[in-house]
């Protein structure tokens, strides 16, 4: 499908400009699929990448299926159009990324830092919420557990029953207060933490970065993929000031150069969207799976059955993405009725 390419340096209106890496085949599902959970514009695919337009947060980007890896947008063009294969010529092209339109990084970096921002301040809120109900969980075990020890000195010694258990019954009061003392001053170190974090990870004085790099046609032909990120790295240090950090940095440059186009985007996340953490054992593809389960057209109530399930991919995504049609539990009965039955046919 050809697409039309944006011109360097164009900032689309009414949301931040992403794109997701996919499996060859899967484009279709992936458009599908970000402009019903994400409402997402502008939507157009080459091979193995799809463009969009959204407004939503991490959270609803997190929840993409059929996707790889899901970056931020620096910069979307033709291919380079070096007439020979000269270094120097190409050389000049691959700096001229960075040197055309330094406005293109620039608010990429700020949209970048806007969605970490928001991030962070959900987690933190999602903390709040969370940390007392986990004091309430020990709290309930403490209790328990000295609610035993009452019942066995009771046994032993009945006639100081009444004075140890109002002696005990202190002790609970006392130690609920210091453990909930405790825990929100843990709360509290652990929330400053995060915001220096966070306050370091978006200073541009102190910004940190390396390259990632993939060539292939004819600037694959004349520099490698190492010597494309220095090009690149060298550029960027120059024009921003960033320091190249290759271990830990705060930031990750993408940047694929091939015949067919020239793209720079930033990595949303460090895991790849197609890591599952629901999914221990590695089967079929997982957005594979997905697109195979989303053909079956699931509805509410509907029951799911795969005789060859294999390591059970398909039941697992279907499971997690269509709760109502039967919980995971059930499925998971289901998974091991089918592989146990299989096993024994065999």
């Amino acid at each position: 499908m050809a697409t039309a390419r944006a011109e360097p340096g164009s900032r689309p209106a009414g949301g931040a400009r992403f794109f997701c890496t996919a499996g060859r085949g899967l484009e279709p599902f992936l458009m599908r699929e970000v402009r019903a959970r994400l409402a997402a514009t502008q939507v157009e695919y080459i091979s193995g990448k799809v463009f969009f337009t959204t407004c939503s947060d991490l959270n609803m980007l997190k929840k993409l299926k059929s996707a790889e890896r899901l970056f931020l947008l620096i910069k979307k063009q033709f291919p380079f159009t070096a007439s020979s294969l000269s270094k120097g010529k190409i050389l000049n092209e691959v700096q001229q990324l960075v040197n055309d339109d330094p406005g293109s990084w620039l608010d990429a970096i700020s949209t970048w830092k806007n969605l970490l921002e928001l991030d962070v301040n959900g987690e933190e809120l999602s903390q709040r919420v969370a940390n007392p109900l986990k004091r309430k969980v020990g709290e309930n075990e403490s209790i328990i557990a000295k609610k035993l020890k009452t019942e066995e000195m009771q046994k032993i010694e009945e006639n100081n029953r009444e004075c140890q258990l109002e002696e005990q019954t202190e002790e609970d009061a006392l130690e609920q207060r210091g453990s909930t003392a405790g825990g929100d001053k843990l709360e509290k170190e652990d929330t400053q933490k995060e915001a220096e974090k966070a306050a370091d990870t978006h200073s541009q004085k102190d910004l940190t970065f390396r390259v990632s790099c993939r060539c292939s046609g004819t600037i694959g032909k004349v520099f490698t993929a190492q010597e494309v990120g220095r090009i690149i790295g060298i550029a960027l240090m120059k024009q921003f000031g960033w320091k190249a950090d290759l271990r830990n940095p705060n930031l990750e440059i993408f940047v694929h150069l091939n015949d067919i186009y020239t793209v720079a985007g930033i990595p949303v996340f460090r895991v790849p969207l197609a890591s599952r953490t629901y999914i221990r054992t590695a089967g079929l593809r997982s957005t594979i799976a997905w697109a195979m389960a989303s053909l079956a057209e699931i509805k509410v109530g509907t029951f799911v059955l795969d005789p060859m399930c294999g390591l059970g991919t398909i039941l697992l995504e279907a499971a997690k993405e269509w709760p109502n049609c039967h919980c995971l539990q059930k499925v998971l009965i289901l998974l091991f009725l089918t592989f146990h039955l299989g096993k024994s046919l065999n």
